[in-house]
């Protein structure tokens, strides 16, 4: 894993918003319309080495594919595992649920009623097992040409499959979050052989405790999460723990949250994860404080964090002091060689879902570059 020893690194979560013409293809593809297979390989293609470049352009040091061939950063997983061929649906939020009106409103966005999230129906194998060697050969071809400081990959942690594709098969939650682990480890192992930092993306490590789990209180959903990153551990034990990165939030959407679980009462058992660095929203109203956890907990010496100093739920391009601000509080308390600077979340974690106008998600990055030079010019500077 990268360290800022010179300076503030920067990176970002995972999704970039795909051009129009790709974005359609998704929808087609994920409707299970006819497509040219050769037209969308080369929409991926030309979307992928694009979203490089434009992440290099933008100041960015760790970049990744921008998760271009997926529909969904989680859902995606149909398309390459058998067993997911019953109706499924995602559970109510609890905050949302508490404002009818705002609930309605949610709904009404196209971007979320058309997501798909069948549930699972029988036994978990691989339907494609080559899908993710074919996004390994996209980005890597991508990348020719261009030396970014450090590259990554995303893939669905196993909690977050179950969090998204109800479990309508298994006798319990625990077995199914097993055999997800069990298949999901050849695409962890794929990514990591191919040379590529994976991130593993585990919201259901926070936004479960308001949706799937919403009904357990704070003590069994810390066992919940215990479970999850248990698992993580059995997917990844062939990987070291320094080229792998956990992405975790409390969902990627603009409302109340008055309802997420704070950072405080999830972060230790998350840090038993074995990995090298740990992403998490940093940026948003909900959770810009929570810096000063890392007062009380101390980070392990053999981790990173990479804290969300960009909020990704809001049109408003941050002031890049703003940024600068955000970032040193987290360097004064855990050391600026332990912080990279990145996003809440995602941009496009679903293909059809922009809350985020993709121009300004683009400045919204370039910002995030310039915060991260003023603070390290601060950092630096001061000692």
């Amino acid at each position: 894993m990268q360290h800022s020893l010179d300076r503030i690194l920067t990176t970002h979560t995972g999704s970039l918003p795909r051009p129009g013409r790709l974005l359609e293809l998704l929808k087609k593809k994920d409707e299970s319309q006819p497509l040219e297979a050769a037209e969308f390989d080369k929409a991926v293609r030309d979307g992928v080495k694009e979203v490089v470049r434009r992440q290099i352009e933008c100041g960015l040091d760790i970049v990744n594919d921008g998760e271009m061939g997926k529909i969904g950063y989680a859902t995606y997983v149909k398309d390459r595992l058998n067993g997911f061929a019953a109706e499924g649906g995602f559970p109510p939020m609890a905050d949302v649920m508490e404002f009818p009106e705002f609930a309605q409103r949610m709904i009404a966005d196209e971007g979320l009623r058309t997501l798909k999230t069948p549930a699972c129906n029988g036994p978990i194998t691989w339907k494609d097992r080559e899908a993710a060697q074919k996004d390994i050969g996209i980005f890597t071809e991508g990348l020719k040409g261009l030396k970014p400081t450090d590259t990554f990959m995303t893939a669905a942690s196993p909690g977050v499959i179950a969090l998204f594709l109800e479990n309508k098969y298994f006798p319990s939650h625990e077995k199914y979050i097993e055999a997800l682990a069990v298949a999901m480890k050849d695409e962890y192992d794929a990514i990591h052989k191919a040379g590529f930092v994976l991130q593993l993306d585990c919201p259901d490590l926070a936004v479960g405790r308001h949706t799937r789990f919403a009904s357990a209180n704070i003590e069994d959903f810390r066992k919940i999460v215990a479970l999850h990153v248990d698992a993580i551990n059995h997917a990844i034990s062939d990987i070291p723990a320094d080229r792998v990165r956990l992405h975790l939030c409390w969902g990627n959407y603009e409302g109340p949250h008055h309802h997420d679980v704070p950072l405080r009462q999830i972060i230790e058992p998350v840090l038993k994860a074995k990995v090298g660095a740990i992403s998490f929203e940093g940026a948003n109203p909900r959770h810009e404080h929570e810096w000063a956890v890392f007062k009380e907990v101390k980070l392990p010496p053999d981790k990173v964090i990479i804290p969300g100093v960009i909020d990704s739920s809001t049109n408003y391009i941050e002031h890049p002091d703003v940024v600068a601000d955000r970032i040193v509080r987290f360097a004064q308390v855990v050391g600026r060689e332990n912080v990279i600077a990145g996003t809440d979340c995602g941009f496009a974690t679903f293909a059809a879902y922009l809350p985020i106008d993709p121009s300004i998600a683009w400045a919204k990055l370039r910002t995030l570059a310039d915060g991260a030079r003023i603070a390290s010019e601060h950092l630096w500077q001061n000692g």
